[in-house]
Formats: structure tokens, C-alpha cells, sequence
């Protein structure tokens, strides 16, 4: 991580955990808010007015909290107004790095070769880790914002006319439940499979493990009583957070972070939301179980040999080849 501004040490997927060796996430630092005029945010502070051209999200296609954003700025008809840069799928001894891997790019807005190198262009004493996403303002040369859930709500309502307006996603009706399902999706699911994927005791995985499939289950439920989305007919910000940990969850969490009681092809309910989903324009695109395997089987700590998995075979997604 960053320490003053310092690359300290080589990457570690686990930088803090709690009294039972459980993971613990990093806040993030950086909450300014993108508005239709430029005034100020629920966070931080005002001036980033909504321009086209002028705002830059670096991603990794592995991420899910990178791929959130990707698929709001899709949904909502932003990718003209605002340009991305994909890194690396693999973490390297400085994590994310620009290069020529397919389907990633070089950083063509600050030529830069790590994405820790943004964060100290922005903050030249910043301490923390160099996280995905981010957002960058091109006009005053600093990072807007590289909270996940912030950038997406900014893509649905701050971008004013440059953006969609027959889609919202999070819409004032619904938001109450929104902000209640998220809540409850998160922490077991969203981050719970990292928790177990990266606990450092077997009383931490163990506790993780029991909320991951505790929320699978009551998805698969809530999915069997209503839909075809989490709210109906509306597809909405809860289910982009869903399906981003969904769509990762046979390729990676299932073996590589030991949530192996069920598969998610296991559950009908779910894997044919997860068609459903992919099946909305532009999102499918948003995928690539590709990166998400060479990223996630990448980590050293929980794969020392680098092997990545040929399988599995996963409708809808990247088909397995077996020609040698």
C-alpha cells in the first residue's frame, strides 16, 4: 500500500483484520460527488460540475465493485461523456498495473503504469490502498471519487442531461427498500464471500461461510415469489450490486474463496436471474470471465501456483475451449 506516498511493500490481498481474523475492508478516501451544477455531494466537497469528456474511470474487469460502475455508465448512456481505462487482470507486486493484456488498455489520460501512481497524483502524500474504481476529473488533474457505491449513484442522477433519463436506478419510490436490501446483501454476500476467501482463522471463514449461503438461499426464495428483478419488473442499483458477485461466483468464489457447499448453477432461481440479467443491452458486455479468472487465480496467498482453472462452463459467459 501507500504510506506518504510511498509504494511500501508488494501487494497483500490482506492488509487488516478483526479480533477473530476476519478480513476487513478498506474505507474509501476519496468522496466528492459529480452534480448537475457542481454543488456539493452528500460527501465532500462541490466544484465537480457534470461535462462531458471531462471525467475518466480507471476499472479492472475482475472487480465487481469496478464493474458496477461500468455497467451504470452503459445503462445510463454515458460512455461517450465519460472515458475509461481497463487495467490488468493480474495484481502485480505494485497491484494494478496499465498494460497490453487483451481487453486492457495503457493509460492514455496521466501516463501512468500503476494505478498507485493516480493516487498520488491526486493526493502526493496519500496513505491507503490503490483501489478500483476511480473516478478522475481531467479538468483539475485529482480523483473525484473510488467509492463504488457513490460513482454509481452519481452515474444514475448526477450527470444530469448528459445522461439516460428513462432509466433510473435508483428511484426515489423504491429507495428505502433499495438501501434496506442492499444493506443486507452486502455484508453477507457482496463482501461476505471475500471475508471467507480471506480469513485468516478457520472461525472467521467459517462464520462468513454460513452468511454466504444464508443469503443465497433467501435469494433464491425472494426470486422464486416475485420478478423477473429484485424489485419487479424495475431493474434497479441492488441488482447490479447482485449481480456482480453472482456472475464471479461459480468462476472464482466457489473454489478459489472456499464458498463450495453450493454452486450458483445449483440454485435455479438465481442462475435464471442471472441469465435474465446478462440479457439486458450492454451488460453482458460489461464481462469478462477471462480477466476475472487470470485476476482472482493471480493471488499468491490463495493460489501459489498461478495455475488458472479451464472451467467452469458457464451459459451465457466465455465458453470453455478444450482444443490443445
Amino acid at each position: 500500500m501507500l504510506v506518504d506516498g510511498i509504494w511500501t511493500e508488494n501487494w497483500q490481498p490482506v492488509q487488516a483484520v478483526d479480533a477473530k481474523g476476519g478480513f476487513v475492508r478498506q474505507i474509501s478516501g476519496f468522496r466528492n460527488w459529480v452534480t448537475p451544477d457542481g454543488a456539493a455531494g452528500p460527501t465532500g466537497e462541490g466544484g465537480f460540475r457534470a461535462e462531458a469528456g471531462r471525467y475518466h474511470l480507471y476499472v479492472a474487469l475482475i472487480c465487481p465493485w469496478a464493474s458496477r460502475t461500468l455497467i451504470g455508465r452503459r445503462l445510463k448512456g454515458l460512455g461517450e461523456a465519460i472515458s475509461v481505462s481497463v487495467v490488468e487482470p493480474a495484481m502485480r507486486d505494485q497491484g494494478w498495473r496499465f498494460g497490453d493484456y487483451p481487453g486492457a488498455d495503457r493509460d492514455t489520460v496521466n501516463g501512468a503504469t500503476w494505478l498507485h501512481e493516480i493516487y498520488t497524483r491526486a493526493d502526493p502524500r496519500h496513505t491507503g490502498r490503490a483501489t478500483v474504481p476511480v473516478l478522475w476529473d481531467k479538468l483539475r488533474g485529482t480523483i473525484v471519487n473510488n467509492e463504488s457505491a457513490d460513482i454509481l449513484r452519481m452515474l444514475n442522477s448526477g450527470f444530469g442531461d448528459l445522461a439516460r433519463s428513462d432509466i433510473d436506478l435508483y428511484p426515489a419510490d423504491l429507495a428505502a427498500g433499495i438501501d434496506a436490501l442492499n444493506a443486507r446483501i452486502y455484508p453477507a454476500l457482496n463482501n461476505g464471500v471475500y471475508r471467507a476467501g480471506f480469513a485468516t482463522t478457520q472461525i472467521a471463514y467459517e462464520e462468513a461461510f454460513r452468511g454466504v449461503f444464508v443469503m443465497l438461499d433467501a435469494l433464491e426464495e425472494r426470486l422464486a415469489g416475485a420478478g423477473p428483478f429484485l424489485f419487479g419488473e424495475r431493474f434497479t442499483e441492488a441488482d447490479i450490486r447482485l449481480f456482480v458477485t453472482l456472475v464471479r461466483f461459480d468462476a472464482a468464489y466457489h473454489g478459489l474463496f472456499k464458498c463450495n457447499l453450493r454452486r450458483l448453477a445449483d440454485y435455479p432461481g438465481l442462475s435464471a436471474y442471472l441469465a435474465r440479467v446478462l440479457a439486458v443491452p450492454g451488460i453482458r458486455e460489461t464481462v469478462s470471465i477471462d480477466h476475472i479468472k487470470r485476476g482472482y487465480y493471480a493471488i499468491r496467498a490463495l493460489n501459489p501456483t498461478g495455475i488458472v482453472p479451464v472451467g467452469p462452463d458457464l451459459p451465457g459467459l466465455d465458453p470453455v475451449s478444450l482444443a490443445v
